[in-house]
């Protein structure tokens, strides 16, 4: 498989020379390896005959925070899509004079939560794991803003795990029943999350009452009405008509929330109110519809009379039947992060689907602006999962061993997070009987994340129904092997303004990756010449879909090369 991916790199090399020029050309198309990842390349230009794929780039820059099938991710990831990780404020704390032991004889996880604990306490800082291997047999938790985990780059400093969340926690069923485990998709052994959160999402396993995980609290109910919005606003606006500012200040992290109507009016929107998605049973979705109302964070930057301007353009249209209104949220964590490090888990056999005890990797949960970058997980059960997660960056980073149920997760209402630069290694064990393996998963409402510069050489593009919506994934290349999953109750696999854009599919499977036949208003520039066999998506909706094709079985000569990169230079 290694000498298939590297075949596809040098045609992909060499495609791209002869579309532009050969400098620009090979440092934006060869997939990149977070081992040694490449700095953001040049945009390059169209040549007049070479470059493909220039019809529906030059529709978005000319509509870009309202275009029918590809979304608005400019803005995607750790303040508002910054390159500069900002350097924490406060102490520089070492986890060495907390007692942490380098040589893996003693359980350093209590040294390195105090050292954490130090540092939160005084307004955040820098917690330092010199080189070494340190044993942890319980969760790493960072639940204070501004304190940013760092080893000494992930050759240099492991963390091994003896101990898996059902342990250390104890079991957790699904809020959904039957006998799965929620650790599953759920929680990781590095944990960053708000303080109280933690506290009251654990306090509730603990006493198996299985909670919601997300932005409102175990119930829903952890919210406060700061105004309704009083006028109809459309998707690509930046400013809503509020009924009352008096409780709205620049600078505030507030909720849009939606509520869906009788008519699931809200769900056809989110699905690009093609005509099948009226005719679509939406009723008996009782998991989907137990994520609405859907909830975008967004920050206030400024109030003017009744008129308040948003940090990011609207995700939808804003509508009266949807009581739109602006809430606050659990108080997320801010400016934290884990960096220059390995998570390496204690071997066990890959469980059987939906039953993992929660060998997991690490979690954002209730995160926003945080990061993670140069971290690898070995011989996990799930690798990275945003939870409710909120423009996080992850940046160079790894999922290896044994193989893994869900390299990367995104669910449960995670919005405009960016995973660049990262790699799903092969197994390194041939799968377990009754084992699954997904990708890059997406569900649950999440809507305008990106995966850019990947490398998979196992795995799939997971959409894993829950209606996500306006994701992309870029500039990657997949030995696409994975299957994607969901519960029939959460509904379609996709909402509108999915876009899968250059990608080289080593294995030529189309599943999940060519996605123009099933998902609504969607976008596919630049992918390999694929075919159908192993999996055969079904489409949810009947009729027209309104999806794109272009540069098809040409991922070399679509331009821009990464989508990403290009809305960033806008």
């Amino acid at each position: 498989m290694e000498g298939r991916l590297m075949d596809l790199t040098r045609r992909t090399l060499l495609g791209g020379a002869i579309a532009t020029a050969a400098a620009g050309a090979a440092a934006l198309a060869a997939p990149a390896l977070p081992a040694a990842a490449a700095a953001p390349a040049a945009e390059i230009t169209p040549d007049s005959e070479g470059l493909q794929g220039r019809g529906l780039w030059r529709e978005f820059t000319r509509n870009p925070y309202a275009h029918p099938n590809i979304p608005y991710i400019g803005r995607a990831g750790h303040y508002g899509g910054s390159r500069a990780f900002p350097r924490p404020r406060g102490p520089v704390v070492n986890v060495l004079d907390h007692g942490a032991k380098r040589d893996g004889s003693a359980d350093a996880a209590p040294a390195i939560n105090r050292a954490i604990e130090a540092a939160g306490r005084r307004g955040g800082g820098i917690v330092t794991v010199p080189p070494g291997t340190y044993r942890v047999d319980d969760v790493i938790r960072i639940g204070y803003d501004n304190v940013v985990l760092r080893g000494a780059g992930s050759s240099r400093t492991t963390l091994h795990a003896t101990r898996s969340l059902t342990e250390i926690i104890g079991p957790y069923g699904s809020r959904y029943g039957g006998n799965k485990s929620a650790w599953s998709w759920a929680g990781g052994l590095i944990w960053i999350c708000p303080r109280e959160r933690w506290r009251t999402l654990t306090d509730a396993i603990r006493a198996e009452d299985w909670p919601f995980e997300g932005w409102t609290g175990n119930e829903r109910d952890e919210f406060r009405t700061l105004s309704a919005i009083a006028a109809p606003a459309r998707q690509g606006d930046w400013t809503v008509t509020v009924a009352d500012p008096s409780r709205l200040r620049r600078g505030d992290r507030v909720l849009l929330r939606l509520t869906d109507d009788d008519g699931h009016t809200l769900l056809q929107h989110m699905a690009g109110d093609v005509e099948g998605a009226r005719d679509y049973r939406w009723s008996d979705k009782t998991k989907l519809t137990s994520y609405v109302p859907y909830e975008w964070p967004c920050r206030v930057t400024a109030v003017r009379g009744r008129r308040v301007t948003l940090d990011r353009p609207l995700p939808l249209d804003v509508r009266p039947a949807w009581r739109p209104e602006l809430t606050t949220l659990i108080r997320p964590v801010t400016g934290s992060g884990v960096e220059g490090l390995t998570l390496d888990v204690v071997e066990t056999p890959q469980s059987k689907h939906l039953l993992d005890k929660g060998y997991n990797g690490v979690a954002l949960q209730c995160a926003w602006d945080c990061r993670v970058d140069d971290v690898r997980v070995n011989n996990v059960d799930n690798g990275f999962l945003l939870v409710a997660a909120k423009a996080c960056t992850l940046r160079r980073t790894r999922v290896s061993g044994r193989g893994s149920h869900h390299p990367y997760c995104c669910r449960e209402g995670s919005h405009d997070n960016l995973v660049e630069d990262f790699t799903i290694d092969a197994r390194t064990v041939p799968a377990p009987p009754g084992t699954q393996l997904h990708g890059i998963n997406v569900e649950g409402l999440s809507s305008y994340n990106v995966w850019s510069r990947g490398r998979m050489e196992m795995g799939t593009f997971d959409t894993h129904r829950g209606l996500p919506f306006a994701d992309v994934r870029t500039d990657i290349t997949v030995d696409n092997t994975g299957s994607h999953g969901g519960d029939a109750s959460a509904g379609p696999l996709y909402g509108a303004r999915f876009t899968h854009w250059n990608v080289r599919v080593v294995n030529g499977r189309a599943g999940c990756v060519k996605i123009d036949d099933i998902a609504p208003y969607s976008a596919t520039a630049g992918i390999s010449e694929v075919r159908q066999f192993g999996q055969i998506d079904v489409p949810d909706f009947t009729g027209p879909l309104h999806a794109r094709v272009e540069a098809y079985g040409h991922p070399e000569a679509v331009w821009p090369r990464n989508l990403y990169e290009a809305q960033r230079r806008l």
